[in-house]
């Protein structure tokens, strides 16, 4: 009993040292994606190119998520390992790409394969939790690894606003290191042995239509879209909107990073209560209530420190609900989790889109631009509803059960 119980304990550990990697790879992925976001000026001078231009090395991401977040899906649930570890390379490769040539060109293609790489990796966080941690630590694995991803964001958002648009070489740099290191610590971690789903998992595997077809999945997918598009939208046209209230891209930037940070605290703390004490609904609704209220106060309200309050809250709900999501659409789909993470992902970079191009029509009238984030809200409520009704079914058996 006591070998038995060492070999327990030590499958867990592996686990938890594989979640860390993978942490650390999902924060590499976001470090990249967003290396041009915050200083889309300077990098515009640097390649010589307009800002327009620029724009497209962050917003090919969610653009490429929404067309290959279902084939990562599906490879994932094939070979977990295999797909993970392509996307773990594909991730490097970008970094490397983008130190090629000081040039948009290369820039661009390097942006590109690490857009291919994503999905690979951020579908896997789900499933790889349910291989690797037992089922009552679960729901911290999956925390963990969104709280990884938002680290990232986070890493992003200090370097560039520390270096500046003349530090982009630098960035570049760091950016290629951090990525070797995280692959290279993920695929060693891998080779961990510890418990795994496989071959049970693949033979339950269902067709991505009788994914679907469960309503759950669908009212959770349509959450993550309302949720993640207005997180995306505020990330992304914050600067501009506020701007126009007189706050100065320093103070919005400091905002932003303020909202992120907290969604990683929320994501890495607060998350794994809330699951285990089976209050997902709760948080669910207060981020979407909050998300409506907080809206129409910025539309209002042109205090910079009011505004400032709101948007870290609404930072953190609307971060910490993704892991929660995940969780629970995990929940519903367990031999089919690349491919349920991978709709959760599709929602959500979707949502994405959409948001942040109907806000970008209106980004310079900062009124109706935030109420129509309220009004997007407004659209999760019937949702709720939904969610509620389902919660008497499997999902809050399955919060007993554990």
């Amino acid at each position: 009993m006591p070998d038995a119980t060492r070999t327990e304990e030590q499958s867990r550990r592996h686990g938890w040292t594989v979640i860390g990697a993978f942490a650390l790879l999902a924060a590499a992925t976001q470090l990249l994606w967003l290396t041009y976001a915050p200083i889309t000026t300077g990098t515009a001078h640097h390649y010589h190119v307009s800002e327009s231009a620029v724009g497209w090395l962050s917003e090919i991401f969610p653009l490429l998520y929404v067309v290959l977040a279902i084939p990562a899906g599906k490879l994932l649930d094939r070979s977990l390992h295999g797909g993970l570890g392509a996307g773990a390379v594909l991730t490097v490769l970008g970094g490397l790409l983008r130190l090629l040539g000081d040039d948009f060109a290369w820039a661009l293609v390097g942006q590109l394969v690490v857009a291919v790489a994503q999905p690979l990796v951020l579908n896997a966080i789900t499933k790889l939790a349910d291989e690797r941690l037992p089922e009552r630590e679960r729901h911290e694995g999956i925390a963990a690894g969104s709280a990884g991803m938002m680290v990232g964001m986070l890493l992003a958002l200090i370097l560039a606003s520390a270096l500046g648009g003349r530090g982009i070489h630098t960035l570049l740099v760091i950016g290629a290191v951090f990525a070797t290191v995280a692959a290279a610590a993920l695929l060693a971690a891998l080779r961990l042995p510890g418990a795994a789903a496989g071959p049970l998992a693949a033979a339950a595997r269902r067709p991505l239509r009788a994914v679907w077809t469960d309503g759950q999945v669908r009212v959770l997918a349509g959450l993550l879209f309302v949720g993640f598009g207005v997180f995306i939208a505020l990330t992304t046209w914050l600067q501009a909107l506020l701007n126009h209230y007189g706050v100065s891209a320093s103070a919005a930037g400091a905002v932003l990073v303020a909202m992120v940070l907290l969604g990683a605290i929320g994501s890495a703390v607060l998350a794994p209560p809330v699951i285990a004490r089976g209050a997902e609904q709760r948080l669910i609704g207060a981020s979407v209530v909050v998300g409506i209220g907080g809206s129409v106060v910025l539309a209002l309200v042109h205090v910079f420190a009011v505004d400032a309050v709101v948007l870290a809250v609404m930072g953190m709900l609307l971060l910490t609900n993704l892991p929660v999501i995940l969780e629970l659409s995990e929940r519903r789909a367990v031999n089919d989790g690349g491919t349920v993470a991978a709709l959760m992902w599709l929602a959500g970079n979707a949502g994405g889109i959409v948001v942040a191009v109907l806000v970008q029509a209106l980004v310079h009238h900062p009124l109706p631009a935030f109420l129509l984030l309220a009004l997007c809200g407004c659209a999760a409520i019937p949702l709720l509803g939904r969610l509620g009704a389902a919660g008497s079914s499997d999902v809050e058996v399955e919060v007993e059960v554990a």
